[in-house]
């Protein structure tokens, strides 16, 4: 079964709406059930969202030096960008890493590493999200055990691990292991935090790769909630106590060009996750029912053509964003369309932020587009199409079974290729690129002087190196002690494997070696992609 549910520039069926185009009542107010207005009574009068650029290049060193400068900017929160070794579970002097160390976010395969990353950096004091998923529980766990060396009790710590593996099989391809194994890891993670670390946001549900993949914003909610309700019900099955799960499961969505469209389905998820959560889950915590969310700017919409555009782009989808309500933002630069970000670009994406919060007047009032009777119509429009995609995987038996036949994978595809047609044909406008095209665009590219920042040839040399003397200072029986106890736990028992892990990097096991363990205990896995 393949369901066509499309929200695209709707406002052409209807050149304008009224009262009888609103089909749910407008009974509830920001930071009351079901949050449709935001999940404060005052949204941005008491406190800003927050500003946390998303970064990591290189070495730990080399971003480190980007941290510093964001912070010395007026960054709020930090944001890690890893590189695809360190997201696969690769040391950087694998072979497998050879040509990808740093390319598309910091290497990170040691303890020292990550020392590195945070040189000079409060991790009581920062606010620290990690953008990692298969190999989550190992990067997390450096994270703690860099804490505990700096003497910092773990209960200071707050930041947030994306910790989505779902989605990584639905739409960005960076997993390791097989759905049932990966689905424990992310349990374990969830579990060790809710004991240990009770201001941590052990998983962010990504819609963001999803959109990126080329869904629709409905696929967006749709597939990110289901994939949410299938870690709520593992973690139940764990034991775990629904008022503690809700509170830290937060979300992450795309912000894309269609301002309206994208305003309304930040006001639609909250809407049907409180729903879900109260409903299905039988939740009775107000706190654990609030859909929390960090909003990025979408990268499949930046343009290598007439690049400056992009400024504009970005700031009408962080304006998106802040209308719709978002808890974090992350502005994309305007040069990432043709490399990382120079500081200059990660600058201007920042000051973006920056004119929102202090010059725009947008973050006076809590949901300002609350009671539009297009923007009413369109929550509701959408809010019932991303719940028919729900109870759609329902019936296929829950997120991972969906996954598994290939059914949220081939639905994107539907919609990507349908969006890439309207581009080509011309029946959508992307200015700069099907129309407004300049004769000189590409002989300006060419001439540009605009400073691109390319990742040094001699990162991959040093990386390694830094490996090797890092491998050399061990005890070796400890390191193989540690693994061998890991490895023996997670092919025989159904354990807690985040403290072995843990235990593994304080005999300074590296990233790679552990993933080495786990990809011999639970296999690897291959998708494939059906036809329902």
């Amino acid at each position: 079964m393949t369901l066509r549910l499309t929200v695209v520039n709707s406002a052409i069926m209807n050149p304008f709406y009224i009262p009888s185009d609103i089909k749910l009542p407008l009974s509830d107010k920001p930071g009351e059930y079901p949050f449709t207005r935001g999940i404060h009574p005052t949204m941005y009068q008491g406190r800003l969202w927050t500003m946390r650029q998303y970064a990591g290049f290189g070495t730990a060193e080399e971003t480190n030096k980007r941290y510093k400068f964001l912070l010395q900017r007026g960054q709020i929160g930090l944001s890690i960008a890893f590189d695809l070794p360190t997201q696969m579970g690769y040391d950087s002097d694998d072979p497998m890493s050879d040509g990808e160390v740093g390319k598309t976010g910091v290497a990170i395969s040691t303890l020292d590493d990550m020392d590195t990353l945070f040189d000079g950096i409060p991790l009581d004091k920062a606010s620290v999200s990690m953008t990692i998923n298969a190999t989550a529980p190992v990067i997390l766990g450096m994270y703690i055990v860099l804490a505990q060396k700096r003497g910092i009790p773990l209960d200071a710590l707050n930041g947030t691990v994306q910790n989505d593996i779902l989605k990584e099989y639905i739409a960005r391809g960076a997993y390791i292991f097989p759905p049932q194994p990966s689905m424990r890891l992310t349990i374990d993670l969830i579990e060790y935090c809710l004991k240990n670390i009770p201001k941590w946001n052990y998983i962010s549900v990504s819609g963001y790769h999803i959109r990126e993949a080329g869904s629709t914003a409905a696929q967006e909610v749709g597939f990110t909630l289901a994939d949410g309700i299938a870690y709520v019900q593992a973690a139940l099955e764990r034991g775990l106590d629904i008022q503690e799960i809700g509170r830290r499961v937060s979300f992450f969505f795309n912000a894309h060009n269609d301002l309206l469209e994208e305003v309304a389905k930040y006001r639609a998820a909250r809407r049907l996750w409180a729903k879900r959560m109260k409903e299905q889950f039988n939740c009775t915590d107000p706190r654990a029912m609030m859909l929390r969310f960090h909003t990025q700017t979408a990268g499949c919409t930046l343009t290598a053509q007439q690049p400056e555009n992009n400024i504009t782009r970005v700031a009408l989808q962080a304006m998106a964003a802040v209308l719709g309500g978002t808890q974090s933002l992350h502005t994309n630069s305007f040069d990432e369309a043709l490399s990382l970000p120079t500081e200059q670009a990660a600058r201007t994406a920042l000051r973006t932020q920056q004119l929102l919060a202090y010059e725009s007047g947008v973050p006076a009032v809590a949901d300002p587009l609350g009671g539009s009777y297009y923007i009413e119509h369109l929550t509701g429009q959408i809010e019932k199409q991303a719940e028919d995609y729900i109870r759609h995987i329902d019936k296929l038996g829950g997120a991972a079974k969906a996954i598994e036949q290939g059914y949220q994978t081939l639905e994107i595809s539907n919609s990507a290729y349908e969006y890439q047609k309207s581009i080509e044909e011309q029946h959508r406008t992307i200015v700069g690129v099907n129309k407004y095209q300049d004769e000189l665009d590409s002989r300006n590219r060419k001439s540009s002087k605009v400073k691109y920042l390319k990742v040094s040839a001699d990162t991959q040399r040093k990386q390694v190196n830094n490996v090797a003397r890092y491998k050399k200072k061990r005890d070796i029986a400890r390191v193989s002690a540690a693994c061998r106890k890991l490895a023996g736990v997670a092919s025989s028992g159904n354990e807690n494997l985040m403290s072995l892990i843990i235990d593994c990097i304080k005999t300074d096991a590296t990233l790679g070696e552990i993933c080495t363990v786990l990809r011999k205990a639970f296999g690897e896995y291959r998708s494939q992609t059906t036809r329902l």
